[in-house]
C-alpha cells in the first residue's frame, strides 16, 4: 500500500494529529505488534538487577534532566 501525505503542506500540529491517530490505532491490537526479541534479554537483565538490589531508579523529573544534560 503506497500511502502519500503531502507533508510539506502540514503544519506541525496536522503531522502530530496524524501521528496521535496512528498510535491509536496501533494500541487498539498491541498483541499484533511483536516485541523485539532482544527485548527479552534487557527486561530480563533489569528483573535480575531488582532482584540482586543492584537496579538504581530515578524520579521522572532527574531522569528528565539527566537525558537533557547528555543531549546537550
Amino acid at each position: 500500500m503506497d500511502i502519500s501525505l503531502p507533508l510539506d503542506k502540514m503544519t506541525r500540529l496536522d503531522k502530530l494529529a496524524v501521528m496521535e491517530k496512528l498510535w491509536d490505532e496501533l494500541c487498539r491490537n498491541p498483541d499484533s505488534i511483536p516485541s523485539p526479541s532482544w527485548h527479552k534479554g534487557i527486561l530480563e537483565k533489569r528483573e535480575q538487577e531488582i532482584t540482586e538490589g543492584k537496579a538504581k531508579f530515578s524520579s521522572f523529573d532527574a531522569a528528565k534532566e539527566r537525558i537533557r544534560d547528555q543531549i546537550k
